[in-house]
């Protein structure tokens, strides 16, 4: 297979990639066998990196707008009882594609909610992201706690442990490859999980080497809820119950301790930071310095886009600069290249993929081209990108596999899947 060499970027250079990998970078010397690509007034990023997302969303976006979380739960959860199989993979479908063209080559799915107990969710979402051709970190997610026992969900959406169980041992078989497809072992919530099952997930994916996810922190509500139900607060509670090492990582993360934020640290737990579902749902604002003072992985998350209507994962680098600096008062709280790092490498740390996050050689040939001519004149053009107005990627490239061109996905016609998600949609609120 001959070497790909991209040509003519304003940053970083040239970059030359084989076998899905990046060989070289800077100004790379030409060979005759090489297969060139050439780019003007460009700027090439390493593929951003989703570390929170709940594909499903994309079948409800725009509900519950004046709400907090556990109100805004209680409106949709008797919705998303309603959805199928065929719609999960629609919303997925649309989902990935949209976070592709934001710039995102890889992408986690926390995926929780099973009507009727049928685990071929999961699957379609898997066959979404074959079909859009981004690496996808895919959970096995989880809800055994329902309002008569003291949780938040509908009884008639949770399932039972020994189910849930089975099915990860079956979506781990059937999926996980350590490459395009990783399987993660994630119960949803301090509020709709029990102790059993939050204890016994970890055994289970310790067990298979695999990682774990859950939220955690995320309002107050949540905090009195667990100081009520436990005695003790929520990340006291996951302490507890084995939830700290480098093979765990956290969604929001806004209400910490300072002591929480050292064992965070000292354990490398990390923190997927949604700064616009915590805008929009009031949640508060994630202690995003703080954490990195502490050496704890810091991530970018999209969230679901029933809390985050635009759905892509570029936009929030800005957001997250801009929520840090509100938070903290301070105008260099976080700058241009340190969200950027939290949308790549961040990321990439929080999800244990050694190999993405960086354009450096041995890693991932996973990177977006970003076309910049409006930013012909600024002097820096990773800040030019960041703080200037949100853009698709011009093309993408996982796996030296180039799955955008010119602004376009490759394969399938978007704009024919979402006219499919949005007849789905509407049949959701008959």
């Amino acid at each position: 297979m001959p070497r790909t060499v991209i040509r003519g970027a304003r940053y970083p250079g040239d970059i030359a990639f084989e076998g899905g990998i990046i060989t070289e970078l800077g100004v790379v010397d030409r060979k005759d066998s090489d297969v060139e690509l050439r780019y003007d007034d460009v700027i090439i990023t390493p593929g951003l990196i989703n570390t929170h997302h709940h594909l499903y969303q994309w079948m409800t976006r725009g509900i519950a707008t004046g709400c907090n979380l556990f109100e805004w739960l209680q409106t949709l959860y008797p919705v998303w009882k309603k959805m199928n199989v065929e719609d999960v993979f629609s919303a997925a479908l649309v989902g990935l594609a949209e976070l592709a063209l934001s710039g995102c080559t890889t992408a986690f799915d926390h995926h929780y909610v099973v009507p009727d107990g049928d685990d071929s969710v999961f699957d379609a979402i898997v066959d979404a992201a074959k079909l859009v051709g981004i690496r996808i970190f895919l959970s096995r997610g989880s809800m055994d706690l329902g309002e008569a026992k003291g949780g938040l969900p509908p009884d008639n959406l949770v399932e039972e442990r020994d189910s849930i169980l089975a099915s990860t041992e079956r979506i781990i078989s059937n999926h996980h490859d350590g490459k395009m497809v990783n399987v993660v072992v994630a119960p949803c919530s301090p509020f709709s999980v029990t102790e059993g099952l939050m204890i016994e997930s970890a055994s289970l994916a310790r067990k298979h080497g695999l990682r774990l996810h859950t939220h955690l922190c995320e309002t107050i509500d949540e905090q009195e809820h667990c100081i009520e139900r436990f005695g003790k607060r929520p990340a006291e509670q996951l302490f507890e119950w084995g939830w700290t090492g480098d093979d765990v990582w956290f969604a929001h993360g806004i209400h910490f301790s300072e002591k929480e934020i050292t064992l965070l640290g000292q354990q490398g737990t990390g923190v997927a930071h949604c700064p616009s579902s915590n805008a929009r749902l009031a949640a508060g604002m994630c202690p995003v310095s703080d954490l990195l003072q502490a050496n704890v992985p810091v991530g970018l998350g999209v969230d679901g886009v029933a809390s985050n209507e635009v759905g892509g994962l570029f936009p929030e680098l800005r957001q997250a600069l801009y929520t840090a600096r509100l938070r903290e008062m301070r105008p260099d709280a976080l700058m241009p290249r340190d969200v950027l790092y939290l949308g790549t490498s961040g990321g990439a740390k929080c999800l244990g993929a050694s190999k993405s996050g960086e354009l450096a050689v041995g890693f991932n040939a996973d990177f977006a081209v970003w076309d910049v001519p409006d930013l012909a004149g600024v002097r820096d053009p990773i800040s030019g990108l960041v703080l200037g107005p949100d853009r698709k990627v011009l093309d993408l490239f996982v796996g030296g596999k180039q799955v955008a061109k010119d602004g376009e996905l490759l394969g399938f016609s978007l704009s024919d899947a979402h006219k499919s998600l949005s007849k789905r949609s509407k049949r959701l609120w008959e």
